[in-house]
């Protein structure tokens, strides 16, 4: 935990937190509960770039002042890259409407209804979020420019296309990229884009939807957000209910904007094609060249969408773009190499049935049985022991896992008052904490263990062991074991044994 950090808490409210890492989620940014006596709880938040810090307090300031659904910012420290926000819990919408997504698509009246009360909020936060903002600490850019859609979409052609394989002609195509750029970038109307707008971006609180890290907001159509929304690739909106979501949204826009219904969709769709070139490069960049099969399952998805456009007719204004589409849809070598990458993972097969309809879909379709093949769940050992009585057995017989040893952090054991307690006593657990050096050795553990858990859990191992060690196996040790137990089974869901050897105590964190 960042002693800057600490300090702020306790100028601001003269008391000592109790403090709690939070999960990143692939952010630089690093979060902390902060629990102070009384209960009350807020969000810590130890940044890497000040001018991202900055940009993320001003937007958030400007949004309060106009009562919008974000959380509030009570203390910053610019000097040391910190700041407290308002706590706005732990359900986020997409936890909320984890149940209808598992269900292919297939959301309840109480889901659906949480869906209409988030994007009835994006024109508020468009258009009312831009009134007294200062743009010059937008970061890291102002606006979304030419440049800036030039960028990501010369990152589909590199990333995507230059990996599958498919022939194009750069010419042809750099000139349906400058005019595809240059309408994008020229869109009206223009207001805040909140650039990740998304259901893990928005917190559930007493049923109300919240906004969270909008520090990468600029100004720009807002089309982009609508888009970026309902056709997440994850949420398997149904058409029915993304034209439900589009009206309530354009409901909502009446008191800001009037645009016919005509230019509104055609706007839309082209943006839609956007951003499905974007995550195409996303995908081909995480999944094809890092091997990573979680993105590898979602380029079919992808392609549907882009196949679809082509089909409706969306992309004619742009005939070499669409072109080269038809030929990546129709590629058996673009078939070839997803199949090849696909080896280790197990393709969801509503994939298969969305409409790509040619001979992407037939080929995929054909390797489902190979690709599908059962397998286990991981498991995850943790355990807790003392040095002295020698390194733990593997009880799978794998041989594979961490040993850490938490020595190098202040001991509670060395005080009277804390001997006859473990590290899962509440005194015990506010001594390491309040101490922070056990917290700051953790930080690094928890980034390794959550890379080794996602790599193992997208090639199918079973079985993976983390093992902490120091002086008694009583304070330190036990502290860190339980800790990590707990955060990979709430962040994984998966099932966690844990086992504090010293302490010949056991437990079965059951798979979620």
């Amino acid at each position: 935990m960042s002693q800057s950090l600490k300090a702020l808490y306790r100028r601001t409210f003269g008391q000592e937190p109790s403090i709690e890492p939070l999960s990143a989620a692939g952010s630089n940014r690093r979060y902390y509960r902060l629990t102070a006596p009384d209960d009350q709880t807020l969000i810590g938040v130890e940044g890497t770039n000040k001018e991202e810090n900055r940009a993320f307090v001003e937007i958030a300031r400007c949004f309060e002042s106009h009562q919008l659904p974000t959380p509030r910012v009570l203390a910053v420290d610019d000097a040391n890259l910190v700041y407290i926000q308002e706590d706005l819990g732990n359900l986020s919408l997409f936890d909320a409407i984890g149940q209808g997504r598992k269900r292919g698509g297939d959301y309840n009246d109480e889901e659906e209804q949480l869906l209409h009360a988030t994007i009835r909020q994006l024109p508020r936060l468009q258009f009312e979020g831009v009134k007294g903002l200062d743009t010059s600490v937008l970061f890291p850019s102002e606006r979304m420019d030419e440049q800036s859609c030039m960028f990501d979409l010369n990152y589909f052609k590199y990333m995507f296309l230059k990996l599958v394989g498919v022939e194009f002609n750069e010419l042809k195509l750099q000139v349906d990229f400058d005019r595809l750029a240059e309408s994008l970038a020229n869109t009206q109307p223009q207001a805040f884009l909140y650039r990740d707008f998304q259901a893990r971006n928005v917190m559930v609180k007493e049923g109300i939807p919240y906004f969270i890290d909008f520090q990468g907001g600029r100004l720009g159509p807002i089309y982009y957000d609508v888009a970026s929304f309902l056709w997440q690739a994850s949420a398997r909106y149904s058409d029915a209910l993304r034209q439900e979501l589009i009206i309530s949204y354009k409901e909502a826009l009446q008191p800001y904007a009037t645009i016919d219904d005509s230019t509104f969709t055609s706007k839309l769709m082209e943006f839609v094609m956007f951003r499905m070139l974007q995550v195409l490069g996303a995908y081909g960049y995480r999944g094809l060249w890092e091997k990573k099969t979680y993105f590898i399952r979602n380029i079919p998805s992808a392609l549907s969408t882009l196949s679809q456009l082509v089909n409706d007719g969306w992309c004619d204004h742009y005939p070499y773009l669409k072109a080269v589409v038809g030929d990546i849809v129709q590629s058996t070598e673009v078939t070839r190499i997803m199949r090849e990458c696909e080896r280790t993972a197990t393709i969801d097969s509503d994939l298969h049935r969305q409409p790509l309809g040619n001979h992407v879909a037939e080929l995929l379709e054909q390797d489902v049985n190979y690709t599908k093949a059962d397998k286990e769940p991981l498991v995850v050992d943790v355990m807790s022991f003392s040095f002295k009585k020698g390194l733990p057995e593997d009880p799978s017989g794998n041989g594979g896992g961490y040993v850490f040893d938490c020595r190098s952090t202040h001991n509670p054991g060395r005080y009277q008052e804390y001997k006859q307690l473990t590290g899962l006593d509440q005194p015990v657990i506010d001594f390491l904490e309040q101490d922070g050096e056990l917290l700051d050795f953790l930080k690094s553990v928890y980034r390794l263990a959550d890379f080794h858990v996602e790599r193992f859990m997208e090639r199918g191992f079973t079985h993976l062991m983390f093992s902490f060690g120091c002086t008694g196996g009583q304070h330190r040790s036990v502290y860190s074991a339980q800790h990590l137990a707990e955060h990979l089974h709430r962040k994984y869901g998966i099932e966690v044994r844990i086992n504090h050897r010293e302490q010949h105590i056991s437990q079965v964190l059951k798979a979620q």
